[in-house]
């Protein structure tokens, strides 16, 4: 017994052979070109993305390794799309590495749901695909209205909010796909969402935020408006309602910092003394943003909205 436990502790070591470091590979071509043994793809040194296709343990675990290992088991002509569209576009919140690959699957050919992969049968004209980091996805504005049929309210919005930020499209763009499939079966939940977007914000959380508010009736707000203070200095808070003087800041992890946090105090003071109300949320708040609602109504009353 004992020289079979050590043939398999030295089948399972690291070995990578030159040809497949930092590579995504099918790990049945691999044994079969006789680069690696079965048990060799056990070890530490792969990581299996997707059933049957193995990468460089060495290699950021990230949705896009996720997408390489979906192409190499399609036929061509698969378009990935979607939030994992997003994601090669920039938006890297969109998905996250255990997450679905979404894919438009061209009329004609035949691709059945696999674990891993979510597979959508819908219309995609040669114009709507572009190629990053050398895969073929939907083009930013057919993401977005993907995004926008596809995912719930929130995840949409903060998706696209993401996309516009990037600069990948325009609300211009978006307000034009929508004008032209009006009648188009799902027409009104894109167009929702996109009149719900705002390229403003920062993060995600200030997207999630923006829309609790707006869904919650209160007016809508100003993603980084510019406040010119008596000093001259401009400061741009998260949210504004210029014409209330009521701002909010969120306070993410990054406000941590001692530092920071001693210059937030001091923007938000000169804020203040010029007759603004500024609120502020933190990450620990945006867990139950019903008091933020709350205390947002009540500063836009007492600043005069008739709400």
């Amino acid at each position: 017994m004992r020289p079979l436990r050590q043939a398999a502790l030295v089948a399972r070591s690291p070995y990578r052979p030159r040809q497949l470091e930092w590579q995504v590979f099918l790990g049945a071509t691999a044994v079969k070109r006789g680069l690696l043994t079965p048990y060799q793809l056990r070890s530490s040194a792969w990581v299996s993305p997707l059933h049957g296709v193995y990468a460089d343990a060495r290699l950021e675990r990230d949705h896009e390794l996720r997408c390489r290992a979906a192409v190499l088991r399609l036929p061509a002509g698969i378009v990935i799309a979607g939030p994992s569209a997003a994601w090669l576009h920039g938006v890297e919140l969109a998905a996250q590495y255990d997450d679905d690959v979404h894919l438009i699957v061209p009329a004609g050919i035949r691709l059945a749901a696999a674990r891993g992969l979510r597979v959508h049968h819908t219309r995609l004209g040669r114009p709507e695909v572009v190629h990053r980091n050398g895969l073929a996805c939907t083009t930013p504005v057919r993401t977005a209205w993907d995004l926008a049929r596809w995912l719930d309210l929130a995840r949409a919005v903060t998706a696209i909010d993401g996309l516009l930020a990037q600069g990948r499209t325009t609300r211009t763009e978006l307000d034009k796909l929508v004008a032209e499939r009006a009648g188009v079966q799902g027409i009104a939940r894109v167009a929702r969402v996109v009149d719900l977007v705002d390229g403003g914000a920062q993060s995600p959380p200030e997207s999630q935020l923006r829309l609790r508010l707006v869904l919650a009736g209160l007016p809508r707000p100003v993603t980084q408006f510019a406040v010119r203070l008596r000093s001259g200095a401009v400061l741009h808070p998260d949210l504004a309602w210029p014409e209330y003087r009521v701002a909010i800041e969120y306070d993410g992890a990054w406000h941590d910092s001692a530092d920071q946090f001693h210059r937030d105090r001091r923007r938000l003071s000169q804020l203040a003394a010029e007759g603004w109300v500024v609120l502020h949320v933190t990450s620990r708040r945006m867990r139950d943003l019903s008091n933020v609602v709350n205390e947002v109504r009540q500063a836009l009353r007492a600043q005069g909205w008739p709400g």
